[in-house]
């Protein structure tokens, strides 16, 4: 190894460290105090950018200094880089792919070894990865995130795609010895390691990163991994509607799923059992959380990630789209010192995300805050959030019983599920505590029977119940190709209306763009019902009514249904015909 070339030391990361690398090694060497260390790990949580950033925002350290801790950690040197010095000779060391996904830039070639400036210099990971990836000896050096951002995107041209998915399975057709030992793995005895050793293959690794790393640019909210008798499929779901790419062949399934396993320290032999993991990911500059769950099937195991990324998640009550008159309803509601509020949908309707949007707005220094979460989504500051865990006997009964005695104002239950739940959280009411919690109900009058039937007395319900509100998520029209349409006839029919009714409302359909991946849609907006307990409603519930009954009365007391909120996306072209009569 050459003399002038700095070697790089790692210490191994503690718990804290895992995400904030950074945010320890200053507070580990002095250079904030603590009440900063909470300020920005606080802003950090809150809103996802870089902590490099947040320190200089706050004025507690410039980017000169920050750079020299970190170089020193690492037992190497601070550089500059200049576009000139970045020759084509060296940019061809590291694919525009890899040099995107790893937010990497190379900055001198050495015989073997290959200098790389990171904009996370702090994941020793990537170290590792990076040798694996560009069959060389890497050493990190430390430059300006920023300036290594705005240089790999003017280096490597847009149209610069470096590897893409497709040459990486063409590659791993072609390599004789590692489909050999995929199809001999599964008459070894002890497999393990050789699961591990498989798992670690440089191409493994860049196809597994490569499937992340398009997954999370084209905003997926889940990535699954099916392996069927003839096919191993990967699909994504975007906007809630899911979409297959090019599918591997089949015997890549065992060691793409063991790399995953390995990335999330799951058991890597154990293949009979389900098992849940978690991988934090710094991908393309951005931090994300994937969550990981395992499932044995007849072909092998089927693993789906579910994505949760905190620099796109925006917990502000104002941004969920809520109808003015239930903004303002939820905004009272939530400020009241008892009572039980609900939402209630289907799963992944956004339920959680309006529960945090909520306890953000009341989350102030003078209010205790609890949640049992099954498992905790989002970190928010100033709140305890206990992970729910049946396995080791944690219900939710029983995190609510111990909240009782943790002297709470505000308590949030991710999901009412059983009677001793439902029981305990209307007892917590009775006393005094504002409690915010989900229900699986199709509707909001739903909610109520629903509590009925799991055994709940009608007058404790009727007592503690402020009110439910329904939800459903709808895709929105692409605003790059939405087009105006006159719908048909059977269109109207579907929602209940004639021609007569529309007067001169347009209809709006997307036709497809680069976009909007040519499906017509780009995101999704909430539709809402509220249902207000109103003297009316309880008096139906002391008589135990059906839903039938309570949703005619909560319409009569001018409840807004599903069906016509979603009307009003319609006819504000903000959605289509097709996802109002799917979703209500």
């Amino acid at each position: 190894m050459p003399a002038s070339s700095p070697k790089v030391k790692y210490k191994l990361p503690m718990a804290e460290d895992v995400l904030n690398p950074l945010l320890s090694l200053v507070k580990e060497q002095g250079m904030i105090d603590d009440l900063q260390y909470e300020e920005v790990l606080g802003e950090f949580k809150r809103s996802g950018k870089p902590v490099i950033q947040i320190l200089q925002d706050f004025g507690i350290m410039d980017l000169d200094s920050i750079l020299q801790v970190m170089a020193n950690h690492l037992s190497t040197e601070v550089v500059t880089i200049r576009e000139k010095d970045l020759t084509p000779e060296l940019l061809e060391t590291v694919p525009a792919k890899t040099a995107r996904m790893y937010q990497c830039l190379p900055v001198r070639l050495d015989g073997a070894y290959l200098q790389i400036a990171l904009v996370d210099p702090l994941n020793p990971g990537r170290v590792d990865e990076l040798g694996f990836l560009l069959k060389k000896d890497v050493q990190i050096v430390v430059a300006d995130p920023s300036a290594i951002e705005k240089l790999i995107e003017k280096v490597y041209s847009e149209g610069d795609t470096g590897e893409s998915v497709a040459e990486i399975l063409k590659e791993l057709g072609m390599d004789q010895d590692l489909t050999t030992e995929i199809k001999t793995s599964a008459k070894q005895t002890d497999e393990a390691s050789l699961m591990q050793d498989m798992a670690n293959q440089a191409p493994i690794v860049r196809f597994v990163n490569l499937v992340l790393y398009q997954a999370i640019k084209d905003r997926a909210s889940d990535i699954h991994f099916e392996p069927f008798e003839t096919e191993f499929r990967i699909r994504y779901r975007v906007d809630g509607a899911l979409y297959e790419m090019s599918p591997p062949p089949k015997q890549l399934a065992l060691p793409v799923i063991s790399r995953i396993k390995v990335m999330s320290n799951l058991n890597i032999s154990e293949r009979r059992l389900p098992q849940d993991g978690r991988i934090n990911l710094n991908l393309g500059g951005k931090i994300v959380d994937l969550r990981v769950s395992t499932l044995p099937t007849q072909f092998g195991e089927s693993v789906v990630l579910r994505v949760l990324d905190r620099s796109s998640v925006n917990l502000d009550i104002e941004t969920l789209g809520l109808p003015q008159f239930i903004y303002e309803y939820v905004t009272e509601a939530i400020q009241r010192p008892n009572g039980i509020f609900v939402v209630t949908g289907p799963t992944g309707c956004g339920k959680t995300t309006t529960l945090y949007s909520c306890l953000r707005r009341v989350n102030s220094i003078d209010s205790k805050l609890l949640t049992a979460e099954d498992p905790v989504e989002y970190d928010i500051e100033g709140i305890m959030q206990v992970a729910v865990n049946d396995a080791l006997g944690l219900t939710f009964g029983k995190a609510l019983r111990s909240f009782l005695r943790q002297d709470p104002d505000i308590i949030m239950v991710g999901e009412v599920r059983d009677l001793e739940t439902a029981q305990i959280a209307i007892q917590a009411s009775l006393t005094g505590h504002l409690v915010l919690s989900t229900l699986h109900t199709n509707d909001a009058p739903g909610a109520v029977t629903r509590l009925v039937d799991m055994g709940v007395e009608p007058f404790l319900i009727s007592s503690t119940l402020m009110g439910v509100l329904g939800q459903r998520l709808v895709r929105r029209v692409c605003r790059e190709c939405r087009t105006p349409f006159e719908p048909t006839e059977n269109q109207l029919a579907m929602l209940n209306l004639s021609p007569h009714d529309l007067g001169d409302k347009l209809f709006y359909y997307g036709r497809g763009c680069s976009s909007c991946n040519d499906t017509g849609y780009r995101g999704r907006k909430g539709i809402f019902e509220l249902l207000v307990i109103s003297e009316a409603i309880r008096t139906l519930i002391n008589d135990r009514a059906p839903t039938v009954v309570l949703r005619q009365k909560a319409v009569e007391s001018g409840m807004v249904s599903l069906r016509e909120d979603g009307l009003r996306s319609i006819f504000d072209g903000d959605t289509t015909i097709e996802e109002v009569v799917k979703y209500t």
